[in-house]
């Protein structure tokens, strides 16, 4: 599977400021909102609320919140790779 093709396809939010995502090819990972949080941009700033950070959701395969930040799921795939911090549940 291309990595552009892959997707998120479920999401739980764990202790502020980590998601767990789960991602089409069947891997998992720890997603930490940290470094975005740390940018205070007019989208990110409201992250480093924890009620409004657990409202993330999956928006066409991407995590997304309600003020219209998204994160495409391919890139956060690539990223947690890079770290080695995706499990893969095929492996």
């Amino acid at each position: 599977m291309l990595t552009s093709m892959i997707k998120i396809i479920s999401l739980r939010p764990l202790a502020h400021p980590t998601i767990e995502l789960h991602f089409s090819d069947g891997s998992r990972g720890i997603w930490s909102a940290a470094d975005i949080i740390a940018r205070e941009t007019v989208l990110t700033q409201p992250l480093a609320d924890p009620a409004y950070f657990a409202r993330g959701f999956i928006e066409s395969g991407a995590l997304a919140w309600p003020n219209g930040l998204e994160l495409a799921g391919h890139t956060l795939h690539a990223d947690l790779k890079a770290c080695g911090q995706l499990e893969n549940r095929a492996a």
